[in-house]
């Protein structure tokens, strides 16, 4: 996408469609997403899907994993998928604690050789965190199945990371539903999905299942709307939905390669008034910067929160080589200090919110897995904007005296960046204009 792309570049990409009627509750950090998590798996009755980049063995790991060998035990369907390069450490402990109980763990893109990295598309992750129970309770955002005081590189922390979830019951957990049983078929049957359709097609039964694994992956038509801007509901043609409203978006290898970040650029570019964001990997695309930079010039408060505790120092580096470019343009950015930050969420203007598990950056938005659960309502956007604004008083601002300068070394950085950043995408296979 080039910077003069108009809206309708993005016409090719499917957008978020919103159905109403839902409960949508903000969840902060597992401190309050694993009891709430726990609560529906112990009353489970049918079966439990929960997919998660990482699944670690401590003590918040154990606890979840006891659950569904319990539930396992009393007869529900319980079906695991974790990413096979974030869960790796835990893999053995993993397949120990569900051995025998009826849980069935599948890898997604394992990593068990060393020539593993050779086959194609081993870049791309399952970066998803999603539960759904009975199909009537789901759980989607940020936040893996670890505790919120155990970081992987540097131990226990004192603070608890920064991360969001939310819990949701209503039409949208249909969706949800049909999602993390889509890639748990695929991690569980090890093939690359257009090899899945082959199979599917060549089977004894091939309309049956093909049927099944198309409805596993298409959003029910009823009670949707496509969401472009804010429209006055009194001069729209289309009936209001019920709250509250919401959508759930993916981003795959297949047609919604880019479905989040229109979600994200849509919502920027129709702006009035407020953008607060908060992501820890920060290293969009021009068509993002954009997005930003315009909504910052045509008068709307645009507020950026990275991290300031650096967990990986690459990542920050990319985010700080966008710095001057973002606060020249009246972009304000602070840096969470207090400990780790995790949390991808946004708030737009006073109706429009999301949680989930895409950063900002090319990982997320071209190669991996990730889910994202975006809310039209004012109450659970005042909820999204209330935490921005307790995160951003313990922060530090950013400005342009901080940088030290943007002169030859803030150039030559940026340029090193950027050309890491491209390399990689090519690398992992990802095609088009960054």
């Amino acid at each position: 996408m080039s910077d003069s792309d108009p809206l309708l570049s993005w016409h090719a990409v499917p957008k978020a469609e919103f159905v109403g009627g839902n409960e949508v509750q903000l969840l902060r950090g597992g401190d309050e997403l694993f009891p709430a998590q726990a609560q529906a798996i112990a009353g489970a009755t049918h079966e439990v899907w929960l997919a998660t980049y990482i699944f670690h063995f401590d003590a918040a790991g154990a606890e979840v994993a006891a659950q569904l060998v319990a539930a396992a035990r009393r007869g529900v369907r319980v079906r695991v998928v974790v990413d096979g390069f974030g869960s790796r450490a835990s893999l053995p402990w993993l397949q120990a604690q569900f051995e025998g109980s009826g849980v069935a763990l599948a890898v997604f893109r394992p990593i068990d050789r060393w020539y593993s990295w050779l086959q194609p598309g081993q870049l791309r992750r399952l970066h998803q965190k999603i539960c759904v129970v009975d199909g009537e309770h789901a759980f989607v955002g940020g936040i893996n199945v670890i505790g919120d005081r155990v970081d992987l590189n540097h131990g226990d922390t004192e603070q608890p990371r920064l991360d969001f979830a939310v819990a949701v019951c209503g039409p949208l957990v249909a969706s949800v539903a049909q999602a993390v049983r889509a890639v748990w078929s695929r991690a569980w049957l090890g093939r690359d999905f257009g090899e899945e359709l082959l199979a599917l097609v060549r089977s004894a039964e091939p309309g049956v299942r093909l049927r099944r694994l198309v409805q596993g992956l298409r959003l029910p038509r009823a009670g949707r709307r496509s969401w472009l801007k804010p429209k006055d509901d009194a001069a729209s043609d289309e009936p209001a939905l019920a709250p509250v409203c919401a959508a759930f978006v993916l981003r795959d290898n297949l047609r919604r390669r880019r479905t989040i970040e229109r979600a994200y650029i849509d919502a920027i570019r129709s702006a009035q008034r407020r953008v607060d964001l908060i992501t820890p990997y920060f290293y969009p695309g021009h068509a993002f910067r954009k997005a930003l930079r315009d909504a910052s010039r045509r008068g709307v408060q645009v507020r950026l929160l990275l991290q300031g505790k650096l967990d990986y120092r690459i990542a920050g580096m990319a985010a700080q080589a966008l710095y001057a470019e973002l606060l020249g343009h009246g972009v304000s950015i602070y840096e969470y200090t207090p400990a780790y930050l995790h949390a991808k969420v946004c708030v737009v203007d006073e109706s429009w919110a999301t949680v989930g598990s895409s950063n900002i950056d090319p990982l997320s938005l071209l190669l991996n897995l990730e889910a994202n659960v975006i809310v039209q309502d004012a109450e659970f956007a005042r909820h999204v904007a209330a935490e921005f604004d307790t995160a951003a008083q313990v922060s530090r601002q950013v400005d342009m005296d901080s940088l030290g300068g943007v002169g030859l070394r803030g150039v030559l950085r940026r340029a090193l960046v950027a050309w890491a950043a491209y390399v990689y995408l090519r690398v992992a296979g990802a095609t088009g204009r960054y």
